[in-house]
């Protein structure tokens, strides 16, 4: 299961403490926008998504959204949460994790990527040594690749809801 195997599975963002992700020895957060912050259909984060990430800030994190969308979308993110962001990411590609973990002024392995996909959000920061939690999508997306992703996914969440070495 290695690469695609995250450190930690939540339900949602907001179920993440920074007593969790400090006990990780994570600094930085690499968050993903959609079904991460906000569905994917939609312009405005999800209800808390807005309150965690300054209680995020409060506890020292810095964060950065990082997403392979467009970069009107993922811009007008970074504006409402007061973020920096890259677009175009090509994750799970390293190129972006690692100039997101430049632009923090932090160490990969200080980093922990957040989002909902295990092919892009897992492998990319198993790829460059950065700790993972995967959450369950908010809400279905449409299209083929997506629904061809999401149903290879299904039979790897289900190993790592039985595996002891991944945190909840």
């Amino acid at each position: 299961m290695g690469i695609f195997q995250p450190t930690a599975i939540q339900e949602r963002v907001t179920d993440i403490s920074p007593e969790f992700l400090k006990s990780l020895g994570v600094e930085a957060l690499l968050l993903d926008v959609d079904n991460t912050l906000a569905t994917y259909t939609s312009h405005k984060p999800f209800k808390g998504a807005l309150e965690w990430v300054r209680a995020m800030g409060d506890a020292g994190f810095r964060m950065i959204i990082i997403s392979n969308n467009f970069k009107k979308r993922v811009n007008s993110f970074g504006v409402m949460f007061g973020l920096d962001t890259l677009s175009f990411a090509v994750k799970p590609l390293p190129v972006g994790y690692l100039r997101a973990a430049r632009r923090l002024k932090v160490k990969r392995r200080e980093c922990a990527v957040i989002g909902d996909q295990v092919f892009t959000d897992i492998i990319g920061a198993n790829l460059c040594g950065m700790k993972s939690v995967l959450l369950t999508p908010i809400e279905p997306e449409e299209g083929y690749t997506f629904k061809a992703r999401r149903h290879f996914e299904k039979g790897l969440r289900e190993k790592f809801r039985n595996r002891k070495d991944v945190l909840r």
